[in-house]
C-alpha cells in the first residue's frame, strides 16, 4: 500500500511539516517544509496535536492533517498515542504507536502514486513518445516568449528607471578596491561600462565581479532550481500537495535570500545600488573559474539541444570542468558523437552571444519551459508561489539559472569533452535514464593542451594503478566493498607512516589512547551523530539494544576526558587515536583509497581552555607544516569563520576567532578568510595541499568545537576552585549554578536550525558546577584518513617513495649464481638491521634484473661480483640519481641507511648532557 510519513519541525517560533513517500516499497523524501502555524496563537481551525514534556495539549493551527508535535526526544514514549482522523485525498488516518516512538511522525495511508511520484504519468508518457532530432521546435518557440518577456520587464524598469529620476534617487557610487570612486546610475551603470574606463582592469581580464552593496533596504529574493543538493533525490510538485498543505515556509532552505552584503554578479548586469566593487579574473580567483565553466555549461546544453532536440535537466560547475544532463530517451551518446557536439559548441563561441537575465515569476517560468517536464517538476518544487527565479539566454538558449555569468561566449576559447556516462533524475535509479556529458574550457587553447598533458600524467600516476603494479593492495567488492586489502609491501607503507606520526607525537607530548570500535547509540544520540549522521554509520542490534560502529573518535575521547578528573594544571590534554573507523559511503561513490567504508585517521583531539587556543593552534601549524614539507607538498590554509547559525556566546567565537588569526599570523605564513563558512560548533582552519600536477587535496584541519563539551557536560576544575569552596552553603551553591545556567541560556545563540538546537541538550542537565569551567576541543588531524593520504602520496610520487618509508628500499643482485652466497648475507645483514630488503637469485641477466628492480621502485640496486666479493664491498645505484654509481663497505652502507631513516623532528636514543640553569 502506498502511504504518506508526515514529519513535524520546530524552527524559532513556526512548526513545519514535510514528508517522505513510501510508493510499492520505495521512499520518497522530500525536504520541502510547509509551514503549519504560529505556536503564539491560537486558530479554530482543524486540530493539531502538541505534547510537551509534561502533559499533551492541544492546539489549532491553519492546516489539514492532524499531526504529532515532539520537542524531546523522549517525550512520546510515556503516552499511549492512538489518533484516527480522517483527512482530504486519502481514506483514512492511523498512527502507529512504535513508528510514532521512533519517527515522530504519522502515517496517512492510500494516497494516490500518480499524484506523488516523481516521474508521474503525465511525465512517463512525454518520455516515451520522445524521438532524438535536430533544431527542435521548442527553440524558437521558447525564444519568442523569453523576448516577450524581455520586454515586458525591459518596460517595468524603465517605470523604475523614471521614478527613481523623479525622486532624484538614481545616483549611485562605485568604490573600487583601490579607494577610487565613480559615479554611476541606478539600474543603468553595469560593472564591464565602470572596467572600460579603466585599461588596467580591463587588461587583467576579469569575466565577473564581486559586489557589496553599502545602501540599507536592497534585497533580492530568488529561488535556486539547481540547487539539489538539500533535495534528497526527490522532488514533489508544491502544486498536487492535499489543500491546506501547499503553504511553503519562509525558511525554505531551496530559496535564496540574499541581504546584498558581498555577491557575486555579471558584468554586464546593471547595479541596483551604491556599493564597493571588486574584479575577478581566472588567474587568481577560484569562484571566477566556477562561473566560466558554468558559462560553458550553458553553451554545452545549446549544443546538446540543437543536435538532439533532448529534455535538458541541470548543468553545473564542478570543481574540475562542468557537465549537463539531458534526456534521450533510447539514445546513447558515444565517443563518435564527441566531435560535432564540440564543432556545435564552438559555433555559439564564435557568435560571441552576450549572457542575457531576466527575472521571472513562477507561472512566467512554467510557460517558458512547458515542454520539458524536467524543469517543470524543478520549477513545482523549488519555486514557491509568489516567488521570482532568473533565466539566462546565450544565443538561442534559454535556461533557469540564478548565474552569475560571463559577459559573452566568446571568452571561452578553448573546449573538449573529457566522457559521458548514464545517470539518473535526481539520482533516483526509479526515475528517467538521462546521459550526463563532462567537458573542460579554457580561456587559451595552450592552457587545454597543458590540461590533456596533466590527464595524461594523472593516469599513469592512478594510485589504484600503480597500487596493483607494485603489489600494495588490491579491493574485492563482492566481499568487502570499500574495504582495502593491504597486501605485504602496502602494510609496510601503511604502518611505517603511523610510526613516524607516532613518533612526532612523542616529540610534541601527545597521548596515544586506544577505544572501542563499537558503543551503544546511546553515545551517538548524545554526541548528536545519531540524528545527523546516522544514514552513514553501520548500526545493528543486539540483545534488543542498538549499537554503532565508530564514524569517528571525538565521542569516545569525551568520555576519557570525563574519566580523568582534570584540573587547569593538566591542560592541556592531547589525545590521539589510531582507531579503526567505518562510514557507510554509498556504493556508488566509493573510489579507490580516496572514498572508503574502512580507514584509519590521525586523529587527535585537544582539550584545553580559551587560553590556550593560540598556542595549541601554531603547534598544530608547525606540525602541519612539517610533515608536508617533507613530502614535498605546496599548501594553502583557509581561515573559515562563525556562520549565520552557530551556538554559543558571540564574545566565545570572537576570542577563538581572533586566537586563530594570531597564530595564522605568528606561522608567518599567508591564509586566506572564508567567512561565514565555519562548523555551526566552532571556527576552523582548512589545509589544502597541491600535488606535483597541481591538484588540490585537503587533508588537514584544525576545528573548534564548543559543541561536544557542552553535549557531554565536560568540566575542569578552574585556578579559583579551591577558594570558591570556602564558606559557601549548599543554599548558596545551589543559587549559583541557577545563575550560571540562566545566564549561559541567555547568551547562548537561540537562532539556530533543528539540528542545532539539539546540540545544546545533553545526557545530563548541563548545569557547570561551581569552581569548574568547560574546555574547549581542538579537533586535529594532519594527514587525514591514512588510506586516503596514501594514495595522494602514492600519485604525488608516481609510486617514487622516499627512503624511510618505502617497502623496497634496496635488491642484491649478484652478477652470476657464482656470488649468490654473498649476495645472500648481504641481504640477511641488511635485514637484521631492520631494513627492507630482496635477494634476486634468478637465472635472469643482470641488465633484466637491473630492470625488474627499476619497474618495482626499489630506492637502491646493489650489485655484487668478484670485486666485491674480495674487497667486502657492495656497488651502489641510486633510483633517483641512475647514472652515479657508488662503492661502499657494508658497515658503511648500513650507516648510510640509518641515516636516512631519521626523518623526525628530533632524534632518538640521544643521551644529552644536563645544563643546570644559574
Amino acid at each position: 500500500m502506498n502511504k504518506l510519513i508526515m514529519y513535524l519541525h520546530f524552527f524559532f517560533m513556526n512548526i513545519y511539516v514535510s514528508h517522505s513517500l513510501f510508493i510499492e516499497k520505495n521512499i520518497v523524501k522530500n525536504k520541502n517544509i510547509i509551514r503549519l502555524g504560529n505556536k503564539k496563537h491560537k486558530y479554530n481551525n482543524i486540530p493539531f496535536y502538541y505534547f510537551s514534556r509534561y502533559i499533551p495539549q492541544q492546539y489549532h493551527f491553519f492546516c489539514s492533517p492532524t499531526a504529532i508535535y515532539n520537542k524531546n526526544n523522549s517525550c512520546l514514549s510515556s503516552y499511549n498515542i492512538n489518533i484516527n482522523k480522517k483527512l482530504p485525498n486519502c481514506k483514512f488516518i492511523h498512527t502507529e504507536e512504535s513508528y510514532i516512538k521512533k519517527k515522530r511522525s504519522i502515517t496517512c495511508h492510500s494516497f494516490n502514486k500518480r499524484t506523488f511520484t516523481s516521474c508521474n504519468k503525465n511525465m512517463n508518457n512525454v518520455l516515451s513518445q520522445f524521438v532524438v532530432k535536430e533544431n527542435p521546435s521548442f527553440i524558437q518557440e521558447r525564444l519568442s516568449k523569453f523576448n516577450e518577456l524581455k520586454e515586458k520587464k525591459k518596460k517595468e524598469l524603465e517605470l523604475i528607471i523614471n521614478e527613481n529620476e523623479r525622486k532624484s534617487e538614481s545616483e549611485i557610487y562605485i568604490e573600487l578596491p583601490d579607494g577610487s570612486k565613480h559615479i554611476g546610475k541606478r539600474h543603468v551603470t553595469t560593472p564591464f561600462q565602470i572596467c572600460l574606463s579603466i585599461p588596467k582592469l580591463l587588461s587583467e581580464d576579469p569575466v565577473v565581479c564581486k559586489v557589496t552593496y553599502v545602501e540599507k533596504g536592497l534585497k533580492i529574493d530568488l529561488c535556486n532550481i539547481e540547487d539539489l543538493e538539500n533535495n534528497n533525490n526527490n522532488s514533489e510538485p508544491i502544486d498536487d500537495i492535499p489543500d491546506g498543505m501547499n503553504e511553503i515556509a519562509n525558511d525554505n532552505t531551496t530559496c535564496c535570500k540574499n541581504n546584498l552584503t558581498s555577491m557575486l554578479w555579471d558584468l554586464n548586469l546593471p547595479l541596483i545600488g551604491s556599493c564597493k566593487i571588486e574584479f575577478l579574473n581566472l588567474t587568481n580567483y577560484e569562484e571566477a573559474q566556477s562561473v566560466f565553466w558554468h558559462s560553458s555549461a550553458h553553451i554545452l546544453g545549446s549544443a546538446l539541444e540543437k543536435l538532439y532536440g533532448g529534455y535538458l535537466t541541470i548543468g553545473p560547475a564542478l570543481k574540475e570542468g562542468f557537465y549537463y544532463d539531458i534526456f534521450l530517451n533510447d539514445y546513447n551518446i558515444s565517443t563518435d558523437d564527441y566531435k560535432k557536439i564540440e564543432e556545435e559548441f564552438n559555433k555559439l563561441v564564435k557568435k560571441k552571444a552576450e549572457f542575457e537575465k531576466i527575472v521571472c515569476t513562477k507561472e512566467e517560468v512554467l510557460e517558458l519551459f512547458k515542454y520539458n517536464p524536467f524543469k517543470l517538476e524543478l520549477i513545482k518544487s523549488k519555486i514557491p508561489n509568489n516567488k521570482k527565479t532568473s533565466v539566462y539566454k546565450c544565443g538561442d538558449f534559454i535556461d533557469l539559472c540564478l548565474g552569475p555569468h560571463i559577459k559573452n561566449t566568446g571568452n571561452v576559447k578553448a573546449f573538449k569533452i573529457l566522457k559521458n556516462s548514464a545517470c539518473y533524475w535526481l539520482g533516483n535509479k526509479n526515475n528517467a535514464s538521462l546521459q550526463r556529458i563532462y567537458g573542460i574550457s579554457f580561456l587559451k587553447k595552450d592552457e587545454l593542451n597543458k590540461y590533456i598533458k596533466m590527464l595524461e600524467e594523472k593516469k599513469k600516476r592512478d594510485h589504484r594503478l600503480v597500487g596493483k603494479n607494485l603489489n600494495f593492495f588490491f579491493f574485492e567488492n563482492d566481499t568487502s566493498p570499500g574495504s582495502s586489502f593491504w597486501l605485504p609491501h602496502g602494510t609496510k607503507i601503511y604502518n611505517k607512516l603511523i610510526d613516524f606520526v607516532k613518533k612526532e607525537y612523542r616529540i610534541r607530548e601527545y597521548e596515544e589512547v586506544i577505544t572501542p570500535n563499537v558503543f551503544s547509540c546511546d553515545l551517538w544520540k548524545t554526541s548528536g551523530h545519531y540524528d545527523n549522521y546516522k544514514d552513514c554509520m553501520f548500526i545493528f542490534n543486539v540483545e534488543k539494544k542498538e549499537w554503532g560502529m565508530k564514524p569517528m573518535n571525538c565521542p569516545g575521547h569525551c568520555i576519557m576526558f570525563k574519566q580523568l578528573n582534570v584540573s587547569y594544571k593538566s591542560l592541556p590534554i592531547r589525545l590521539a587515536d589510531f582507531g579503526v573507523l567505518h562510514r557507510n559511503e554509498i556504493s556508488g561513490s566509493l573510489s579507490g583509497l580516496t572514498r572508503v567504508r574502512r580507514f584509519q585517521q590521525d586523529d587527535s583531539h585537544i582539550f584545553c581552555s580559551l587560553d590556550h587556543i593560540k598556542t595549541e593552534v601554531l603547534n598544530t601549524l608547525n606540525f602541519i607544516f612539517y610533515i608536508y614539507e617533507l613530502f614535498n607538498f605546496k599548501y594553502e590554509l583557509f581561515l573559515s569563520t562563525r556562520p549565520a547559525k552557530f551556538i554559543g556566546k558571540i564574545e566565545t567565537w570572537d576570542f577563538a576567532e581572533q586566537e586563530l588569526k594570531n597564530a595564522l599570523n605568528d606561522a608567518n605564513i599567508s591564509w586566506k578568510l572564508n567567512e561565514g563558512d565555519g562548523a555551526f560548533y566552532g571556527p576552523k582552519i582548512d589545509i589544502v595541499v597541491r600535488d606535483c600536477i597541481n591538484r588540490s587535496h585537503q587533508c588537514g584541519t584544525i576545528q573548534l568545537d564548543f559543541q561536544l563539551p557542552i553535549r557531554f557536560n565536560l568540566q575542569y576544575k578552574k585556578r579559583d576552585y579551591g577558594i570558591a569552596q570556602n564558606g559557601i552553603t549548599d543554599t548558596d551553591k545551589n543559587e549559583l549554578q541557577k545563575n550560571e545556567l540562566k545566564k549561559r541560556e541567555e547568551n547562548d545563540n537561540i537562532e539556530t536550525s533543528n539540528v542545532i538546537n539539539k546540540a545544546n541538550e545533553s545526557t545530563d542537565d548541563g548545569t557547570l558546577k561551581h569552581g569548574y569551567d568547560r574546555p574547549i576541543i581542538i579537533h586535529r588531524a594532519i594527514l587525514g584518513s591514512v588510506e586516503r593520504f596514501v594514495a595522494i602520496l602514492i600519485e604525488h610520487t608516481a609510486g617514487k617513495l622516499p627512503f624511510w618509508l618505502s617497502p623496497r628500499q634496496a635488491v642484491v643482485l649478484p652478477i652470476s649464481d657464482k656470488f649468490n652466497d654473498y649476495a645472500k648475507y648481504i641481504h640477511k645483514t641488511l635485514k637484521n638491521n631492520l631494513f627492507d630488503v630482496e635477494v634476486d637469485t634468478s637465472v635472469n641477466t643482470l641488465n633484466k634484473k637491473i630492470r625488474e628492480g627499476q619497474l618495482k621502485q626499489f630506492n637502491f640496486i646493489l650489485v655484487v661480483g668478484e670485486k666485491e666479493l674480495k674487497t667486502n664491498t657492495v656497488t651502489v645505484r641510486n633510483r633517483d640519481n641512475p647514472d652515479k654509481q657508488e662503492v661502499y663497505t657494508i658497515d658503511q652502507l648500513v650507516c648510510k641507511f640509518k641515516e636516512m631513516l631519521e626523518v623526525n623532528s628530533a632524534k632518538f636514543n640521544q643521551i644529552k648532557p644536563f645544563k643546570s640553569v644559574e
